[in-house]
């Protein structure tokens, strides 16, 4: 087994993560220490993530067996792998069997525990499972969970199945598999086991909805069918500060769902997304931050977006702060917010805000960065001769930059820019 690609035993169900202090607790589980703490006494859950069974004794045990395999295992490297391999015809032949034992038998998680465990091998195994049409065992199993009869065995079966499933690859140009995945049936699944499977499940389900993403997947089925409940699972995975897969996952999945239509921005924003998005940007990594931003920017794209932004304690001020701090990219998408509040919500305890938090001295500092004429800062100079003369009028802003809010200043201002751009096009 690769070094990279920990076998899933080896990994923490809440981090997917190779584990390095792994302890076990009440229901049998082994985590990794500081995230199931963190799991308990941060966040105040009184359940097991992998199962979601209610607990009450918090006690964790030093794992110490697992603790050894795992150090074996990273000590042997690429060596074990080598003595575990077979011939890839033994691999086929084990392969079809799992899979017939599957379809046949209603125990059905031993079996696949062990085919995740063949399919982690690596790319050989997972072309050689789907020629298998181990997809289609797998859909059938996921279809199981709509049932009325089914029961834990089987939600439990649908976990281990979708553990298999988010390890191969899904798109258009892969036919059979990208089809199977995307039937109502699948989908609606899928969509369940965001809002109900376990922390390691809903991970595989968002990673699976991630690659469907990327394809001109239509997503009006699941959002019709699931409504609200969709989006409210989909923000929790992007608040999920544990498993930050997750959490990236869920935004990407987020922003090509509202580019589709303005009807789902509304769906997301009557979910509170403006809301949970803003309380978590003061803390976001630069990537998570870069995406939340973009998601915010599609919400503002509507009114109602832009009103929950302005009426939230913490709205300007959480996108000023990220405006030339976090990257480039983060300061435009910020700049593009700020416009689109600019120009379509005006208020003046808006503009008010945009000054006592900073957001007009980073638009100033804008203008004058070193560059050619750009759309950002087209939308700055525009933003100034809106509201250069409000601003104005405040006595917190600095004296030593009002000379630049006149609006003829700003005139100067944008035909320098006009110049500039035009002299290097002609050069």
């Amino acid at each position: 087994m690769a070094m990279d690609f920990p076998p899933y035993h080896f990994r923490c169900p809440i981090s997917m993560e190779l584990m390095k202090d792994p302890v076990t607790i009440s229901t049998g589980v082994t985590y990794e220490r500081v995230n199931i703490e963190k799991w308990f006494f941060t966040y105040k859950k009184k359940t097991c993530p992998a199962t979601m069974q209610r607990i009450e004794n918090f006690d964790t045990i030093p794992n110490h067996t697992l603790k050894r395999l795992i150090l074996a295992w990273q000590n042997q490297g690429d060596s074990k792998s080598s003595e575990l391999s077979n011939s890839p015809s033994d691999k086929h032949e084990e392969i079809e069997a799992l899979l017939n034992t599957i379809m046949s038998s209603p125990f059905k998680v031993s079996s696949l525990k062990k085919l995740r465990s063949i399919i982690d091998m690596g790319e050989e195994t997972r072309n050689d499972f789907i020629s298998c049409k181990g997809v289609e065992v797998l859909v059938q199993i996921l279809d199981q969970i709509l049932t009325e009869n089914s029961d834990f065995v089987t939600f439990r079966a649908c976990e281990e199945a979708l553990c298999i499933l988010h390890q191969l690859p899904i798109s258009e140009e892969e036919g059979d598999s990208f089809k199977l995945l995307s039937k109502q049936d699948s989908t609606r699944s899928m969509a369940i086991m965001v809002q109900r499977g376990s922390a390691e499940a809903r991970l595989h389900t968002i990673t699976i909805f991630k690659k469907m993403a990327k394809t001109n997947y239509d997503w009006n089925f699941v959002l019709q069918d699931q409504g609200m409940d969709f989006f409210k699972s989909l923000l929790e995975l992007v608040s999920d500060e544990i498993c930050s897969k997750a959490s990236s996952c869920a935004l990407e999945v987020l922003i090509e769902i509202l580019r589709a239509s303005k009807k789902n921005k509304l769906k997301a924003i009557e979910a509170g997304a403006v809301c949970v998005l803003i309380e978590l940007l003061p803390e976001s990594s630069r990537s998570r931050c870069e995406k939340m931003l973009q998601v915010i920017k599609l919400l503002c794209e509507c009114a109602e977006g832009r009103l929950a932004l302005v009426e939230h304690g913490m709205g300007i001020v959480a996108i000023s702060k990220k405006m030339m701090y976090v990257s480039t990219v983060a300061t435009k998408i910020g700049v593009k917010i700020m416009w689109l509040v600019c120009n379509f919500h005006p208020t003046e305890k808006v503009l008010e805000e945009m000054l006592i938090y900073g957001s007009v001295k980073k638009l100033l500092a804008l203008l004058h960065m070193e560059g050619r004429r750009s759309s950002t800062k087209d939308k700055v100079v525009k933003i100034f001769k809106m509201h250069g003369n409000s601003w104005k009028r405040y006595p917190c802003y600095p004296c030593d930059l009002k000379g630049y809010l006149g609006c003829q200043a700003v005139d100067n201002l944008l035909d320098k820019f006009e110049l500039i751009f035009s002299s290097s096009t002609t050069q």
